[in-house]
């Protein structure tokens, strides 16, 4: 049987060490908590429980530790019934709205990312997170070891966010963040935050961080004396919130899935929108034309246009001047 390869002692907990050492999913299988988080029975530490109270099976032993690896060829059972085999690799693009939280369970009992994504969806963990007053873009993967992965700060992918903020934003002060600064004793790595528009007391920031550390970006402006009243998360690496409504959500396709991570995808599924297709790409909209580019060539996508930014400070939008007599 394969799954017979332990997990060397450590003085870490248990769960740590299993997080900490992926790479002993090969060429011996992959850890019984991953098989059954994949296949949507529960979460890895919701597993672990799982085995603990005896319910987990592989051919016919019942398991005492997660520290067990298993094969295609074992037979897994959870409370007398067969663990159906994990779906591929899938990635999605989620438009998250303010007031939910990142998390499956909330001690608090406020509500949840995963309480509110459309029915039909696979078990999903999310790439990183989005604090309860922060909105835009979230990935979410049925894969927590591809989470890990994109979450790394050494894939150096951007994370770039629309910020709305009430003081008095003083440019060359914004350009000095590109050398990191360090705030209440937390270093923080190069900031590329520039000036979109400004109204009175309200400005539109966007600003690119690369380490995604907790709260950078509110940390980081309320150190500069901003007041951050709306986040708006536009990019992760090369995926864009673009025009996908608010608690929406569209699967990746499987092109960009081959380019971009090196794996292969399921059909592609959107939900939020009323529309399911297969995974064949279809033509990219064009993007949104965002006020006061920072930079040419910003390849960002935004449904956020000038209309939004003023309607959002309190003020109506100019209306265009009629043509013709």
């Amino acid at each position: 049987m394969t799954g017979q390869r332990k997990v060397p002692p450590s003085k870490l907990p248990e769960a740590e060490i299993l997080d900490a050492m992926p790479e002993l999913d090969s060429p011996k299988g992959e850890r019984i908590a991953k098989v059954l988080a994949r296949a949507g029975i529960a979460s890895r530490r919701d597993a672990e429980k799982l085995i603990a109270d005896g319910r987990v099976v592989v051919n016919g032993q019942k398991l005492d530790t997660p520290a067990f690896f298993v094969g295609p060829e074992d037979r897994v059972t959870v409370n007398g019934t067969p663990v159906a085999a994990a779906e591929r690799t899938r990635l999605f693009r989620y438009h998250k709205p303010r007031g939910l939280v990142t998390t499956h369970k909330d001690t608090e009992g406020r509500p949840t990312v995963f309480e509110n994504l459309p029915a039909g969806l696979p078990r999903l963990v999310s790439v990183g997170r989005l604090d309860l007053t922060s909105e835009g873009l979230l990935l979410l993967t049925n894969d927590g070891a591809l989470a890990r992965k994109l979450e790394l700060p050494a894939n150096g992918w951007i994370r770039r966010y629309r910020a709305r903020v009430h003081g008095k934003v003083e440019e060359p002060v914004l350009a000095s963040l590109s050398r990191g600064i360090t705030v209440e004793g937390v270093k923080y790595g190069p900031i590329e935050a520039g000036l979109d528009s400004r109204r009175g007391a309200n400005s539109w920031l966007t600003v690119s961080i690369q380490e995604g550390k907790n709260r950078e970006v509110r940390r980081v402006l309320q150190h500069l004396g901003l007041h951050v009243t709306r986040l708006i998360r536009v990019a992760y690496g090369p995926f864009q919130l673009g025009l996908l409504p608010e608690s929406g959500v569209e699967e990746v396709n499987a092109k960009v899935m081959r380019d971009q991570l090196g794996v292969d995808a399921a059909p592609r599924l959107q939900r939020g929108t009323e529309r399911i297709a297969e995974a064949a790409p279809e033509p990219e909209a064009k993007p949104a034309r965002a006020p006061r580019a920072r930079r040419a060539g910003d390849p960002q996508l935004t449904p956020w246009g000038a209309a939004d930014w003023a309607a959002e400070d309190g003020k109506p939008p100019r209306k265009a001047p009629r043509r013709g007599g």
